[in-house]
């Protein structure tokens, strides 16, 4: 293993994962303690549970790897954490409330006010605010906690509290963090409407850096507790999909990462900020200036879950015999798309006749077209072209979707190793404190698992069958094909 080592910290919904790596990108070891998930869990969550898993686990990893390396090498380490999840804190930087999650909708109405709030003063920044943004569910708990306000001292981000017990500083947060909080990305500021339209204390609000900044070192009464070193640095953090973004490799300008797990997520990096007028798309700020616009669909894996499942090993053989099919398949398993178009009434459809094995290989190649609308979308709205495309989630499993969905796009696929939060996280936590930037660490820390091309002859028979499938969702209502086709 090669020195200095970087630590990953990941907290989800359903769990805390750790990751340690080598400066070579090789992992170390790895650790991980669930959550009960329950109704309730997806709307609160104890953020000292939250350190008190991460603890363990991180105990559980260094006593498991001290054997193999010296543990004295590792020298930094960063949190990502679900988006939109916040907490209020008091003087002592003890919480004042459970987390409120990303996932609780109670704010919805608190979504519009802010949205309406940000479209009338200051619609040049992010104004996509729903019940699951950050700043929604500050407005939503003054108001049903007016007691407690008083004695809030700030509100801090699910990553920032782990970051903040781990280095005892507090006050700070990221670019990827603040967003959905109301941080106007392009002048770098809190905007004055958080205050005097929606009743925000300034005061609360924390100072914003780029994601990978040194902020301080490890705790002493930490480092003790874990027999590691004080002079390990903590970094900024960042959320859990920019965080599976940088794992996946897609951190230069022109790539851009896929994710297919439940639903189909988009994001890549742009010279620009992407303006997208039905807010399809919003843009984090990558940490060397970038952006990073993303966006996520109700359309992805889960009707694999849902209808195939126990055969998939055969499924699979076989759709490498049928592709490329010809037929028509749209496999939403619900109502309603968001993107990479907006249409309530969208429904799953195929075409009559299909055998099991048709229409699992043309339910694949239904998500890749999906797919390259997006990526159509994303190149007419920001004027730069899409050079690769770096895959992650359950879906870039199957190496026959792979091969569809590189011929469907006409572009390279990458598949990297260890594709994880936790792992993007340890990438995080070497970018500036080993390396010179987040694009030299990605480089030196990702390795390629699959590089899948496209194959003319293919190409050119998916062409033809992607314009009928456009075709098919324009005769539903569900997209004007003058739009990118």
């Amino acid at each position: 293993m090669k020195r200095p080592f970087f630590l990953g910290i990941d907290v989800g919904t359903q769990g805390a994962r750790i990751a340690l790596i080598d400066a070579e990108g090789n992992l170390i070891g790895r650790e991980e303690e669930d959550f009960p998930l329950s109704d309730q869990s997806r709307e609160e969550q104890s953020p000292e549970a939250w350190w008190q898993a991460c603890i363990r686990s991180l105990t559980r990893l260094i006593n498991r790897v001290r054997s193999e390396v010296n543990v004295d090498d590792i020298s930094a380490v960063a949190v990502t954490s679900t988006s939109g999840t916040v907490i209020p804190i008091d003087v002592n930087n003890e919480p004042l409330h459970p987390a409120i999650m990303y996932s609780d909708k109670r704010s919805a109405e608190e979504g519009k006010q802010c949205r309406d709030a940000a479209m009338r003063y200051n619609s040049a920044g992010y104004t996509g605010f729903n019940s699951s943004s950050g700043l929604s569910k500050i407005v939503w708990y003054s108001k049903q906690f007016p007691l407690q306000v008083q004695k809030i001292a700030r509100w801090i981000h699910a990553a920032d509290f782990i970051t903040g017990k781990l280095s005892g500083c507090w006050g700070i947060t990221d670019f990827t963090n603040a967003l959905k909080s109301g941080f106007d990305l392009q002048n770098n500021c809190w905007p004055e409407y958080l205050w005097e339209e929606l009743g925000i204390n300034k005061s609360w609000l924390p100072k914003v850096v780029a994601s990978g900044t040194p902020i301080a070192t490890l705790d002493a009464m930490v480092a003790q507790q874990l027999g590691l070193k004080e002079t390990i640095q903590v970094v900024a953090g960042m959320t859990d999909g920019c965080a599976s973004q940088v794992a996946s490799g897609a951190v230069n300008l022109g790539d851009w990462n896929t994710t297919i797990g439940t639903t189909l997520v988009v994001k890549g990096v742009t010279r620009d900020e992407v303006k997208d007028p039905e807010d399809r798309l919003y843009s984090h700020r990558h940490p060397e200036g970038y952006w990073m616009p993303g966006g996520a669909g109700n359309i992805g894996a889960d009707w694999i879950t849902a209808e195939f499942k126990e055969d998939l090993t055969f499924l699979n053989e076989a759709a490498e015999d049928l592709v490329p099919t010809g037929k028509i398949v749209y496999p939403l398993m619900q109502r309603g798309e968001r993107f990479p178009f907006i249409s309530p009434v969208a429904e799953g459809f195929q075409q009559e006749g299909l055998s099991r094995q048709e229409k699992f290989a043309a339910s694949m190649e239904g998500v890749a077209y999906v797919e390259r609308y997006a990526y159509e979308m994303i190149q007419k709205l920001c004027g730069e072209r899409v050079k690769a495309v770096y895959t992650a989630g359950g879906g870039s499993n199957s190496s026959v979707w792979l091969h569809i969905r590189s011929n469907v796009l006409n572009l390279p696929i990458y598949k990297m190793k260890w594709v994880t939060g936790a792992v993007g996280a340890a990438i995080l936590a070497a970018s500036k404190t080993h390396f010179a930037d987040i694009v030299e660490a990605s480089q030196a820390l990702t390795q390629i698992e699959k590089e899948i091309h496209p194959q003319i002859d293919l190409v050119e028979k998916y062409n033809r069958f992607y314009h009928g499938f456009l075709e098919a969702l324009r005769e539903k209502g569900y997209i004007k094909l003058e739009a990118y086709a």
